[in-house]
C-alpha cells in the first residue's frame, strides 16, 4: 500500500487451507473459497483481541506465510478499516449520546403541548358561540330520510359502556373488609314526585347490596320520613354548611337535580376535587335555557355551567333525549341509565282527576266514536317530519277503509299527535286527508305542546307509526299503556325488548299496509273493542307500571362498580343478581300522593316534571354581574348598596367566637 506500513500479521487458528484439493484444477492449493473469507476475518479479529503478545508470535509465523496469504490479510485489514470509518446519516446530527436523549425528551414534551393547545382551541370553537350553533345545524341538516339519531357516551366514560363487573374480584380473591362502602347523597328537593320515586328505589336497592348511605338535603319537605326510612337520619344543608362537611370519608357522592348545585361547588375545592361524583339530571329546564343563552350571547353563563358539569365524573340522564338537549355542556362525561316512572306517574295522576267522556265532549267526540290515535317518534317533535309522511303512506288503506264511508253506525276518528299546535301543521295534514278522499272531520291534528294526556286518555286505540329504531322506549307509549289503551306498533327491536306480541300489544311488519290492517282487525268486533283488545290493554297496563325499573336499578349498581374505588378496608358491594324485587317503590309514596298531585306545573311538551329555581336565580345573578361589569367598563358609576346579608352576619359571628376562644386560651396560659 505504498509507503504505509504493513498491517500486523495475525496467527491462524485453523488448519492449512485445503480448498485447492476440493476444487481441483491447475491452481491447486492457491485457490481460495469465497465462503471462507467471512469466517477468516472473524477468526482473525477474535484472535487479535485474545492474544496480547501477537508481536512475538507474528514474527515466528511470518516466514511460514505464503505471499498470497499475506496479501489477503492486508486486503481484509484495509477494507475493514474503511467500513469502521464510514460515516452514516446520524454522523451529521448535532446531538449524540446523552444530549440526543435529552433532545428527544424535549421534542416529545413540545409536541404534546402543541397538540394539546390545538385540540383545546378546536373544542372551544366547536362548543361555544357560532361554531357550536353551525355544527348543530349541520348535524340536523345531515340527517337523511330513514336515518336514526343516537346518543353515544363520550370519551371520559369508555369503561361505563363496557360495564365491567366486580365479580372476578369477589370470587377469585379473599378480601376481608372492616366496614361497608359509604355513599353520600345530596337531594335537591324533599317533594314526593316521580324523580324522588326513582331515586328512592335505586337507593333502597343499593342499601340491600351493602352500601352505607348518608343523605343530605338542601331543604326540608314532606318526603323526609320516606328518605329517613331508607337512609337513616338526614341532615339539612345550607350555603354556610357546605364547607364544614368532610366529603373525603365517602367512596363517592351522588347529587340529585340542579337544585343541589351548591354541593357541586364545594366538591370543586381542594381537598375534595378527586372524590367520585355522580350527578343525576332529570330536569330539562336548563337545557331549554341554554338555547336562550346562545341566542342572547350570554357566553359567561354557558361557560360557568360547562365548568360545573365538567366536575362530575358522570352526569346521568334517565332517557336519551336529555343528553342531546344538554349537548353544549358535554365534556365527555354524559351517560344514560334508562328508566323513570315519570310517564306512569303523570298518567296515573291525570286519570285520577279527569274523565274520558268529558274530554270527548270537550273535543267534539261522542262516546260511540272509535278514536284511533297515531303517534310517532319524539325526536324533532317541533315540526311535521318525514316520519309522519311514511305513517300516512302505511295508514292509507286503513284510512280509506274506515274514514271514507259516511256510516252513522261506523264512525272512526283518526287523531295525529305530532308537531306543534300551529296552522301550518294542521293544514299539511288536511291536504293529505283531502288527497286520500277522507271525510271532513275524520282526521284531526293535535300538537305536543298542548294537553297530551287529555288526547291520550280520550283515545280507544293507539298506533305507533314511526319506524325509527330509537334507543329508548317511547314515553308516549308508556303513558298510553298506563291509561289502559291497546297499542299497535311496528316490529322493531325496542318494542321486542319490552313488549310481548299478542300479550302486551300487537306488532305489524314495517312498511306493510296489509300487516297493519290484519293487526288492527284483531282489536275490533262489531265496530267495538274486542275481548282480545281489552285483555291486551289490561296486561299492558300492568307491565307499564314497573317498566324499565329493573334496567334502572341494575344500571346504577353497575355504574357505581365502574366509577368508585373500594379501599382495602371496605367491603365490596354484593352482586346485582342477589336483588329479588326490581320494581318501583310505590308503597313508599302512597296512593294519596298520586290523587293529590298537582300537574299544573308540568310542561306537557317536554315531559318536564318540575320547575327549578336555581337556574333562574343564578341566571339573574350572573346577568346583573355582567351588566355592572359592562357599566364599569363604559365609565358609568354603579352604586351598590353595602348592606350586610345573613351570610355576612354568620361570618362575623364565627369570627367573634374564634377571637373569644383565643382570648380565653391566652388567659388560661
Amino acid at each position: 500500500m505504498g509507503g504505509n506500513p504493513a498491517p500486523p500479521e495475525i496467527e491462524e487458528a485453523c488448519t492449512p487451507n485445503t480448498a485447492g484439493t476440493n476444487n481441483g484444477g491447475a491452481n491447486g492449493g492457491n485457490a481460495i473459497d469465497k465462503s471462507d473469507q467471512g469466517l477468516y476475518s472473524i477468526r482473525d479479529r477474535l484472535r487479535f483481541k485474545r492474544n496480547p503478545n501477537y508481536a512475538s508470535t507474528s514474527n515466528q509465523n511470518r516466514a511460514s506465510k505464503s505471499p498470497l496469504d499475506r496479501h489477503l490479510v492486508r486486503y481484509r485489514w484495509h477494507h475493514s478499516g474503511n467500513r469502521s470509518n464510514r460515516k452514516g446519516p446520524l454522523s451529521w446530527f448535532p446531538f449524540q449520546g446523552a444530549y440526543l436523549f435529552y433532545f428527544v425528551i424535549f421534542f416529545a414534551v413540545f409536541a404534546f403541548v402543541m397538540a394539546s393547545v390545538l385540540l383545546q382551541s378546536s373544542i372551544t370553537a366547536m362548543v361555544s358561540g357560532k361554531g357550536w350553533s353551525e355544527q348543530r345545524i349541520s348535524i340536523r341538516e345531515g340527517l337523511r330520510l330513514g336515518s336514526t339519531l343516537r346518543f353515544v357516551p363520550g370519551w371520559r366514560s369508555p369503561l361505563l359502556s363496557r360495564s365491567r363487573s366486580l365479580d372476578p374480584v369477589r370470587y377469585q380473591m379473599a378480601r376481608v373488609g372492616l366496614r361497608p362502602p359509604r355513599l353520600a347523597v345530596v337531594l335537591g328537593n324533599m317533594k314526593k314526585d316521580a324523580q324522588s320515586l326513582m331515586l328512592v328505589t335505586v337507593l333502597k336497592n343499593l342499601r340491600e347490596l351493602g352500601y352505607a348511605l348518608k343523605i343530605f338535603a338542601v331543604e326540608n319537605g314532606n318526603a323526609r320520613p320516606m328518605w329517613e326510612q331508607v337512609g337513616g337520619r338526614m341532615s339539612i344543608l345550607g350555603p354556610q354548611r357546605y364547607g364544614h362537611i368532610d366529603w373525603s370519608i365517602f367512596e363517592g357522592v351522588i347529587v340529585d337535580s340542579l337544585e343541589a348545585k351548591g354541593a357541586i361547588s364545594s366538591l370543586m375545592q381542594e381537598p375534595f376535587c378527586s372524590i367520585p361524583l355522580i350527578w343525576i339530571i332529570q330536569e330539562d329546564l336548563l337545557g331549554n335555557r341554554l338555547q336562550v343563552y346562545e341566542r342572547k350571547g350570554w357566553k359567561h353563563l354557558v361557560s360557568h355551567w360547562r365548568t360545573t358539569f365538567k366536575r362530575a365524573n358522570v352526569v346521568v340522564f334517565p332517557d336519551f333525549t336529555l343528553p342531546m338537549l344538554y349537548s353544549v355542556l358535554d365534556s365527555g362525561n354524559f351517560f344514560v341509565v334508562p328508566g323513570s316512572p315519570v310517564d306512569v306517574w303523570a298518567a296515573e295522576s291525570y286519570s285520577k282527576t279527569h274523565a274520558k267522556h268529558q274530554l270527548r265532549l270537550d273535543n267534539g267526540y261522542s262516546n260511540d266514536d272509535m278514536v284511533v290515535l297515531v303517534v310517532g317518534s319524539f325526536f324533532f317533535y317541533d315540526q311535521m317530519s318525514w316520519d309522519h309522511a311514511l305513517e300516512m303512506d302505511t295508514l292509507g288503506p286503513l284510512l280509506a277503509k274506515h274514514a271514507t264511508i259516511n256510516d252513522a253506525e261506523e264512525s272512526f276518528k283518526f287523531v295525529f299527535l305530532c308537531g306543534n299546535s300551529t296552522d301550518a301543521d294542521a293544514d299539511a295534514l288536511k291536504q293529505v286527508a283531502s288527497r286520500l278522499g277522507l271525510l271532513h272531520g275524520s282526521v284531526r291534528h293535535y300538537g305536543l305542546d298542548g294537553n297530551v294526556n287529555g288526547v291520550l286518555l280520550m283515545a280507544d286505540i293507539v298506533v305507533y307509526g314511526s319506524y325509527q329504531d330509537d334507543q329508548g322506549f317511547p314515553p308516549l307509549i308508556v303513558r298510553a299503556m298506563t291509561f289502559g289503551l291497546p297499542v299497535v306498533a311496528p316490529d322493531i327491536p325496542i318494542f321486542r325488548k319490552y313488549v310481548v306480541d299478542g300479550t302486551h300489544g300487537i306488532f305489524f311488519a314495517k312498511h306493510k299496509s296489509e300487516s297493519l290492517m290484519r293487526a288492527f282487525s284483531l282489536l275490533l268486533l262489531d265496530e267495538k273493542l274486542s275481548k282480545f283488545a281489552q285483555d291486551i290493554a289490561s296486561s299492558g297496563r300492568q307491565i307499564a307500571k314497573n317498566m324499565l325499573a329493573s334496567e334502572c336499578i341494575t344500571g346504577y349498581a353497575m355504574l357505581l362498580e365502574n366509577v368508585l374505588s373500594f379501599p382495602s378496608d371496605a367491603l365490596l358491594p354484593g352482586p346485582v343478581s342477589q336483588l329479588q324485587h326490581k320494581v318501583w317503590e310505590w308503597n313508599l309514596i302512597g296512593k294519596e300522593e298520586l290523587e293529590t298531585d298537582d300537574l299544573a306545573g308540568i310542561d306537557e311538551m317536554d315531559f318536564s316534571v318540575r320547575k327549578s329555581s336555581v337556574v333562574y336565580s343564578f341566571e339573574q345573578e350572573m346577568t346583573d354581574w355582567a351588566d355592572s361589569t359592562n357599566a364599569s367598563q363604559t365609565g358609568a358609576e354603579v352604586l351598590v348598596a353595602d348592606v350586610p346579608n345573613k351570610l355576612d352576619w354568620n361570618v362575623l359571628r364565627e369570627i367573634e367566637i374564634f377571637e373569644e376562644n383565643e382570648r380565653l386560651e391566652m388567659v388560661e396560659v
